[in-house]
């Protein structure tokens, strides 16, 4: 009997021990959870994180883009230093008539027109090719005798640069120009 009472003292004990373990496997279990549910939550956070500066960093990229755009196109604007050359007479300028022969109005205007120093075929060592400039002065007093007399007023000055501008990179080569600038200007 002795005999009988071991295995069933000792299956009592293996059902203690094996309670008590499973207490503590239960007990266990929580406590994986809680390390596992944490870094869950910092990854979570993390990715958040990384998605909102993401996201900041998009929308500050086309802000900045917009506002380039807004100024006038952005690229255009910022460019190496462009050599200036004088159309016509380095003190006088273009004199010209306009309006027609029998108008009888006269232009006498001071032109700088900035140009690409890296059009090689146009600017040479800082001055402008003979045959370039011969280009230049034909197309601008090609379109300052066929201008009407209302397209010198005041507030069509920046169409009429605009204009030249365009005028002389089609001839010249697109990107030829930089700018346009009027320095003086006289209408009688």
């Amino acid at each position: 009997m002795a005999d009988e009472k071991k295995p069933a003292a000792e299956e009592e004990e293996k059902e203690k021990t094996e309670g008590a373990e499973g207490e503590e496997g239960a007990e266990e279990k929580p406590k994986k959870k809680l390390p596992v549910m944490a870094i869950a939550i910092v990854v979570l956070v993390l990715v958040g994180i990384a998605l909102a500066g993401g996201i900041a960093y998009f929308v500050a990229s086309k802000l900045v883009t917009s506002a380039k755009n807004d100024d006038g196109g952005g690229a255009a604007r910022y460019h190496d230093p462009g050599v200036f050359v004088k159309l016509g007479d380095p003190k006088e300028g273009i004199l010209v008539n306009v309006g027609g022969v029998k108008a009888g109005h006269f232009l006498k205007i001071g032109i700088m027109i900035e140009l690409n120093p890296g059009k090689k075929e146009v600017v040479t060592e800082g001055k402008l090719n003979p045959v370039a400039e011969t280009k230049l002065m034909d197309t601008v007093l090609h379109i300052l005798r066929s201008e009407p007399l209302d397209g010198y007023d005041a507030t069509k000055q920046d169409a009429l640069k605009e204009k030249i501008k365009t005028e002389v990179n089609h001839e010249l080569g697109e990107g030829t120009v930089y700018g346009v600038y009027i320095t003086s200007f006289v209408l009688q």
